[in-house]
């Protein structure tokens, strides 16, 4: 199973990181504005629509205030199983870290997926700490 991680260090307060990233239903428009066209509810899932217009459904597994972790799974784009995890620490003064966990398989999709992540995070980056878009 392939495991990508990224690590987000943000200018911005852990409480604030945390509201937009368990914001759920909200994803396409207090983390990933332009990178995710839409997102809405369908049951206990969201369903969402990325900027080249793949629609994958994503249950929620986990929210855990407390930890500020969230977990979720994904159903309907190009992987057989894909897990991720979303944890929001500390990190002094009005600073935080983002980490950003997905297993997927099939291994093969790693590249692919690491660079819509990557891509994802230079999204939420700029987003998360208030910078307009380029």
């Amino acid at each position: 199973m392939a495991t990508i991680r990224k690590v987000l260090r943000l200018q911005a307060r852990v409480d604030d990181v945390w509201d937009a990233v368990r914001d759920f239903g909200g994803v396409h428009k207090r983390l990933g504005p332009g990178f995710l066209l839409d997102a809405h509810w369908d049951g206990d899932a969201r369903v969402v629509t990325f900027f080249n217009n793949m629609v994958v459904r994503e249950p929620l597994v986990t929210l855990d205030d407390v930890e500020r972790r969230l977990v979720y799974t994904a159903t309907g784009g190009m992987s057989r199983h894909y897990n991720a995890v979303m944890e929001v620490f500390p990190d002094g003064d009005d600073r935080c870290r983002l980490v950003w966990t997905i297993d997927l398989l099939p291994n093969e999709l790693a590249p692919t997926v690491d660079g819509m992540a990557a891509r994802a995070c230079e999204v939420m980056k700029r987003t998360l700490e208030g910078r307009p878009a380029d």
